[in-house]
């Protein structure tokens, strides 16, 4: 079956111009991500100055306190998707462009496996590599080579490893570096030499896909435009004439100024109306995360010699009167509060807690930033705390307060919270943690009391724990989305990914 005979069914055309769209938003808020922590690391230590590249300027000063905040680097809404740091609503769309990149994708190996298109990119002879390299000498030569079958040998194969090798590999790096995932099955991150090394293969990925892209408009341009725009936008496989050529050029004209225009819309709502913006996206991202990844319960064990040496903290301790009070006589006098929809009403302090049969995990923090580490923490688990309060039939989730006044941010944004489903609170290794590495809380790591939640980001789990309370819903607390980042940064209130 020759080229024409194959031809480009509406299917494969629609499958082009989607993956455009995706690709795209994808690649652009792929880079806001990147710039929440712009550095790349092959050891999941995440050392600084261990990185092997990095994408900012910034060097942290020595001899100071810093935390990864400072790291942060705002990209131009030019380039990233929204830009100027807003990392909650840039995993929005990363998210929501991600679902329909696949379901792009399925549909058209759908197209590939059930009719003879799949011919056009799976090879079934070994001749094909002398003949890709023979191709490839030839446009080193800045000569086209023979037209193919419907591609020529080096065309066939590009795209072949784009399809079934570069796609694959960027999902299931995606995937590599979920809490939920290498907390549940600890394994799967090793296949890519630890969540980092997959962190650096994936943005690989990213700039592999980019190189890709401009290389094939070239070849595109090169090969003839008037009759590659009849092919994949009118299906065309025969010399166009004037007429069909400048039709196909219209439409992709059309179809590209519409892209462009969605990017243009996409980045100022985001800009300018942000909740909005995460109240749509919520609804398409939200809903997937929690049907696969938010079930998955942790269950992780590191070996003492995964410790990680230097532990990064990531924000300063609180300028709360009382919080300062009691810093400064150890934290005597200070009593943890479960009350709310509760049977029984607690004020237990630290002694007590630790008698509250202790748990010690050594587990992975990943932050949503990207960096992560290895630690272990002593606590309570949240189910012991919730059997010795007693839920109401009514409760739902419990409510974090903190003595976290986030004086650090512009403006009056109160102190910090956040709320666990009880579902996620019961998972064994779901604790209120009041030891790290063996000793009590160090204060940069949230003394007296943080959450651990090991299947979720490190934003959820509170520092500077004073209180919780069980409540039926949250949408009336704060800005109604779950949690203080929720509420002010635009992030998920869930976070297994």
């Amino acid at each position: 079956m020759d080229g024409a005979e194959l031809g480009f069914p509406l299917a494969v055309r629609l499958a082009h111009a989607f993956n455009i769209l995706f690709l795209s938003l994808l690649i652009r808020s792929g880079i806001e991500i990147l710039g929440a922590h712009p550095m790349l690391y092959w050891h999941d230590d995440c050392r600084p100055g261990s990185e092997w590249v990095r994408f900012t300027r910034k060097r942290m000063p020595s001899g100071e306190l810093w935390t990864a905040e400072d790291e942060k680097q705002p990209y131009s809404p030019l380039l990233a998707l929204p830009g100027r740091d807003n990392l909650g609503i840039g995993r929005y769309w990363h998210f929501a462009a991600l679902a329909g990149w696949i379901l792009t994708g399925v549909a058209y190996l759908l197209v590939l496996l059930l009719t003879p298109q799949w011919q056009r990119l799976v090879p079934t002879s070994l001749d094909i590599f002398p003949r890709a390299v023979a191709d490839a000498i030839t446009y080193l030569q800045l000569e086209l080579p023979a037209e193919g079958n419907p591609y020529n040998a080096l065309q066939q194969l590009a795209y072949f490893a784009v399809v079934f090798i570069l796609a694959p590999l960027q999902i299931l790096t995606g995937v590599a570096m979920s809490p939920a995932i290498g907390g549940r099955f600890a394994w799967y991150p090793r296949l890519f030499g630890g969540r980092q090394s997959a962190r650096s293969l994936h943005f690989i990925g990213l700039f592999v896909f980019i190189a890709f892209i401009v290389h094939h408009t070239a070849l595109v341009i090169a090969h003839g435009l008037p009759e590659s725009l009849a092919m994949i936008v009118l299906g065309i496989t025969r010399q166009p004439t004037a007429a069909e050529a400048a039709t196909a050029a219209g439409i992709a004209v059309l179809a590209l100024g519409l892209i462009a225009a969605l990017h243009v819309w996409a980045t100022h709502r985001s800009l300018t109306e942000p909740r909005r913006m995460q109240n749509l996206l919520q609804r398409v991202v939200d809903p997937w995360q929690r049907a696969t990844l938010q079930r998955l319960v942790s269950r992780q064990s590191y070996a003492p010699g995964a410790i990680t040496e230097v532990p990064r903290p990531n924000g300063r301790a609180p300028r709360d009167a009382e919080w300062q009070r009691l810093a400064a006589g150890g934290f005597e006098g200070f009593r943890f509060e479960i009350g709310g929809l509760v049977e029984r009403p607690q004020g237990l302090d630290l002694d007590e807690l630790r008698s509250m049969s202790p748990v010690t995990q050594t587990t992975r923090h990943v932050c949503i930033q990207g960096w992560n580490q290895v630690a272990t923490w002593t606590g309570v688990p949240l189910a012991a705390l919730l059997e010795r309060a007693g839920p109401l039939p009514e409760a739902r989730f419990m409510l974090f307060h903190t003595f976290d006044d986030k004086w650090e941010e512009p403006g009056d944004h109160g102190y910090f919270y956040e709320t666990v489903d009880l579902d996620l609170a019961r998972h064994p290794q779901s604790i209120l943690a009041y030891a790290m590495n063996g000793q009590p809380l160090p204060i940069p790591f949230g003394a007296p009391l943080r959450v651990r939640l090991e299947s979720q980001l490190g934003y959820k789990m509170a520092k500077w724990v004073r209180s919780v309370e069980l409540v039926a819903d949250y949408r009336d607390i704060g800005a109604g989305k779950g949690g203080w980042r929720a509420d002010v940064l635009h992030y998920s209130p869930i976070a297994p990914i």
